[in-house]
This record gives structure tokens, sequence and C-alpha cells, in this order.
């Protein structure tokens, strides 16, 4: 039979545990330890401490043992649990996430990096916060390649920052494909504990072209849905913007490079209308265009979600979006000089050419 080892106290431990007991600045797990040591040190086996103090046998057991080690020193202090932490080699974690990529993947995930490098998924999203790393996150790009980019740019952003007088600057597109998009099944409305609901699959009513003019200077958008997007409807959408703006005014019209735009019979038309001075943008540079931000508004707040049984409920729509914004437009401040963007723009040219040749060679 196992019999606990005997605990001898001095006169001196003795007052000093007891002290300890009693004294009402002594931690709850310090004093049971202490109570512990003074029952064994009367003779009691583990096993009648543990009723006694209502612990368990092994708990017993292990302050005996240590204070028989190490004396009061064994029991005020916890000794380090589990493994000891396991070091991240923070330039390799980087390293691998900057330069390579894991097997039959294109980029690394918190517990693919995790099980590389033998450490928590919570210590590499840690260090990948730390270091501005995002694998995940993939962002669109395109650099224009207009022999006439540095023109066009001057021209556009001039018309923003310093506009002329005794004009108007609008910017126009067409935003075409606008589904008009029914659900399958009627979602579940938003409560609290519970996101809305909408079913993924849809059923397609057809579509309308949202033409637009955004007048740069109050923030106001002239408007038309049409259904198609040909030279005749951007003509027409021309003659609605010579109706509705004031007949003394000269009208700068930034567009993009889109066929229709140009049309031999649109440029008759222009001819005969000389207050039209069109700008055209840089070919892949649409966002030079400011109207393409009131079309991501317009998307976000009342298309993607939106439910549409025909085309008319559509545009519909489209026309009360519109003549609400109308009611208090706010116009984009353009705030980047040409000059700026001409820096960046080189910048980026110069990182695809290095990039270029490096995979070239």
């Amino acid at each position: 039979m196992r019999v606990a080892p005997e605990i001898v106290l001095s006169d001196e431990e003795q007052a000093e545990l007891t002290k300890l007991v009693r004294s009402k600045l002594t931690s709850v797990r310090l004093a049971q330890r202490a109570r512990i040591v003074l029952l064994a040190a009367q003779g009691l086996q583990n096993k009648d401490i543990a009723v006694q103090l209502g612990v368990g046998r092994v708990q017993v057991s292990r302050w005996r043992e240590r204070y028989i080690e190490s004396r009061l020193a064994g029991i005020e202090r916890d000794r380090p649990r589990g493994a000891p932490p396991v070091t991240v080699d923070v330039a390799r974690l980087v390293e691998l996430t900057t330069q390579s990529k894991p097997e039959a993947a294109t980029h690394w995930s918190t517990r693919m990096m995790a099980a590389e490098l033998g450490v928590s998924a919570a210590s590499v999203s840690r260090h990948w916060r730390a270091h501005g790393l995002k694998p995940h996150v993939v962002r669109g790009f395109k650099v224009s390649r207009d022999p006439k980019f540095v023109e066009k740019l001057q021209d556009i952003v001039g018309l923003y920052m310093s506009p002329p007088e005794h004009a108007l600057v609008l910017c126009c597109d067409e935003k075409s494909q606008g589904q008009a998009l029914d659900r399958t099944q009627p979602g579940l409305p938003l409560k609290k504990g519970r996101a809305a609901t909408m079913t993924h699959d849809y059923k397609r009513n057809g579509t309308t072209t949202l033409f637009a003019a955004l007048n740069v200077l109050d923030g106001q958008v002239i408007a038309q849905c049409q259904p198609r997007h040909r030279h005749t409807e951007w003509l027409k959408f021309l003659r609605t913007i010579d109706r509705e703006t004031p007949k003394g005014k000269t009208l700068h019209l930034i567009c993009d490079n889109y066929a229709t735009h140009k049309h031999p019979v649109v440029q008759q038309w222009l001819d005969k209308h000389p207050r039209f001075v069109m700008h055209f943008t840089p070919t892949s540079a649409s966002w030079l265009n400011m109207v393409e931000r009131f079309f991501r508004d317009i998307t976000v707040k009342r298309l993607r979600r939106g439910v549409f049984t025909s085309v008319p409920e559509l545009v519909a729509a489209i026309d009360e979006y519109i003549a609400h914004h109308n009611t208090n437009p706010k116009p984009f401040i353009w705030t980047k000089s040409a000059r700026d963007i001409q820096q960046k723009v080189i910048r980026a040219n110069s990182r695809l050419s290095s990039k270029q040749n490096a995979t070239l060679h």
C-alpha cells in the first residue's frame, strides 16, 4: 500500500502556514494549499484531506510533494503549464508569404501557413496584421497604354480642378445591361440576431441601359433609361442634355472611348451644335470619369439588392433614386492633381516593366 510522505513542520513553519490560512489578504489558492500542508503535518492521508477540503486527491498529493521539495516557495507560485510557446520565425513567415505560393493553391491561408511553420494560425494572423500582409486580398488594376495619356489626363483633371467660366462640365456615360432580376423565392427581413436573406438564384426579366450626365459643379444628374446603347440612343440622350441645360452655356462632356460616342452620325450632330465640346478619357482609364462614382452609388444603394419583376419596374426604381438624389445633390470633389496621378502611373509602369523583365530572364 502506497503511503503519502510525512511532513514535519518547525514552529516557525507552523506559525507561518497558520498565518496564511487566517489572513484575509492571502489568496484563496494559497490559503487552501497551506491548509493541505497543515493537515498533512497532522498525519492525515491524502484521501482524508481531499474529503475534508472538498478537493481532488491528486491535487492534495501535488502540494504535499511540492512543500516537501521547496517548503513555502513550493506552494507560493505556480509552475508553467503546458509546452513552452513556439517562437515564430517572422523573417521566414514574411518571405514565404510574399515570395512563394503553397502547393496546389494560389495564395496562403493562416492554417496553411501555420502547418508549414509549425505554429498556430492565430500567430500567423497576428504577424500578418503587424506587417500589413493580406494574402487573401487582390486589388484589380489596369495601367493605361494610351499614347496621349498625359495630354488627356491634364485636360480632364484641369476641367475638374479649374472649370471654365460660363460653361458646364458634365461627366457622361452609360450603365448598360442593368438587369431586372426577380428572386425565385421571397427572402426574410432583417431582425435582431439574423441578417436579411435572399435566394442566390434569380429570374431575368429583361434589361435597360441608364444614360447619365453628372454635373461636376453641383452634383445634379441628367438621366435617361433606354432599351439599348447604340449611337441612336446616345444621340437621343445628347438631345436631352441640350434641352435640360441653359442655352447660353458651353457644355464640356467627359466620355470614354466607346465607339458609339464617336459615330459619324453623332459627329455630324455635334458639328451642328458647337456648344458641345467633347473630352475623351484615355483608354483603360474610365476611373477618370466621375460619373462612374455615381453608378457605384446607385448600384450599391438601389439596384444590387433590389427585386424587379419587369423592366418598367426597374426603370421606375432608377428614376425614383435619381429624383431623390437631385433633391439634395452633393458634388464629388476631385483632389488629385494631374502631376500626382502621372507620377503614380510612372511608378506603376516601372514596376510592371521590372516584373516583365524578371519573368523573361
